[in-house]
């Protein structure tokens, strides 16, 4: 079974939509397909649903799903953490219904402020004003702040998949850590540690490789490693933000799981995931 499960589209900053994904998925005989806009996180933000159009994204679901029953059709939300800034993921849950919903951190919140570094988009300058504004180029700090408000997310919040999780190297590509350096690796085992305690599922994300921003999916292959030892649930996702993008690196991300021991990949069947074999 073919599926991706995190799918952005006009209704976020995907740029098309979502009959050009369905129609794509369905020409790619993928047998799932999942949405995950941006959940709301403020109105300075507009990469993001608002709240009032959650709604209209759930039936314009509803309506594909109906047309188009030879693929299955879910909806999903993916949910920023940022603490004392957004909502829980659980509001969204319960007001909404939502299939499943991913968890991730674009955006970190700066102790002892109310600023927010942005650590995604397509300008590496952002991030690495932010690495100099907030955290006066003390990397280290910085990078730790990442890690910590992900472990905060794991523990507070209940989700379905954690979304690129080493995401903080993105912009880094190996300018200010290296990540076999000895600090980040014992951030990195804390947050593996608790995704196995929590039992959540981990996307092997190709966004990185695609857009050419970075070297390697997301996770890295020392995290991929560990997941795989510890049997920690996995799927395949290539976040994509046009039709197109849904195939790419999937069969080279499927190939890297299968080097590493992973012969499962988790599909959503009846509200429930299941492994199924790859």
């Amino acid at each position: 079974m073919k599926c991706n499960y995190h799918t952005h589209t006009h209704f976020c900053d995907g740029k098309e939509n979502m009959r050009f994904f369905v129609e794509k998925a369905i020409e790619l005989q993928f047998a799932h397909l999942g949405f995950s806009p941006h959940a709301p996180i403020s109105e300075h933000y507009d990469f993001t649903l608002t709240e009032e159009e959650i709604p209209v994204y759930l039936s314009e679901v509803e309506h594909y799903q109906k047309e188009y029953p030879q693929i299955k059709i879910f909806k999903g939300m993916e949910c920023d953490f940022i603490p004392g800034m957004t909502k829980d993921f659980s509001y969204y849950q319960n007001k909404y219904h939502f299939d499943y919903m991913l968890g991730g951190v674009h955006l970190v919140k700066v102790p002892n402020s109310n600023e927010v570094w942005f650590i995604d988009g397509p300008k590496r300058d952002t991030f690495d004003a932010g690495v100099a504004q907030f955290f006066h180029h003390n990397i280290k700090k910085a990078v730790t702040c990442f890690w910590e408000q992900t472990y905060e997310m794991i523990e507070t919040q209940k989700f379905d998949i954690i979304a690129h999780i080493d995401k903080i190297k993105m912009h880094n590509q190996e300018r200010f850590f290296k990540e076999d350096e000895e600090w980040y690796l014992k951030l990195v085992d804390y947050a593996i540690e608790l995704i196995i305690k929590q039992g959540i599922i981990v996307e092997i994300n190709s966004r990185g490789i695609y857009r050419m921003r970075c070297k390697n999916f997301y996770p890295s292959d020392y995290i991929l490693q560990k997941l795989a030892k510890a049997k920690v649930p996995m799927v395949i996702s290539s976040d994509a933000h046009k039709a197109a993008e849904l195939p790419l690196y999937y069969e080279e991300a499927k190939e890297k799981l299968q080097r590493f021991g992973i012969d499962s990949l988790y599909v959503l069947e009846n509200g429930e995931w299941h492994p199924s074999k790859m």
